[in-house]
């Protein structure tokens, strides 16, 4: 497989995973971290990262409004609950693996 390729099917696929994390706003992002090790914010800062690596300038809220569709405070709003004491204790209980 060429590069130009192999971008291209990286690019569908993140495409692929942001559309996915959008659509499952019942997903919480503590429950992405104590599961996954990383949520949307994380995706978020990598995405900026990733620009920063090219010289790019994008801000944080900007990187975090291309993978929440919206802007986070928007999201948190919409979709955020408060976190269990379950969630919580599962969440520091993993914290080792991140």
């Amino acid at each position: 497989m060429d590069d130009q390729t192999r971008t291209e099917l990286e690019a569908a696929a993140f495409r692929r995973l942001v559309n996915h994390l959008r659509e499952r706003t019942d997903v919480q992002n503590i429950d992405l971290m104590t599961l996954a090790g990383f949520c949307r914010n994380c995706l978020s800062n990598w995405y900026k990262d990733a620009a920063d690596d090219q010289g790019l300038d994008l801000s944080k809220d900007a990187a975090r409004s291309i993978v929440y569709g919206m802007s986070y405070d928007e999201w948190k709003s919409k979709y955020q609950t408060e976190a269990t004491a379950e969630q919580l204790a599962d969440y520091d209980a993993s914290k080792p693996a991140h």
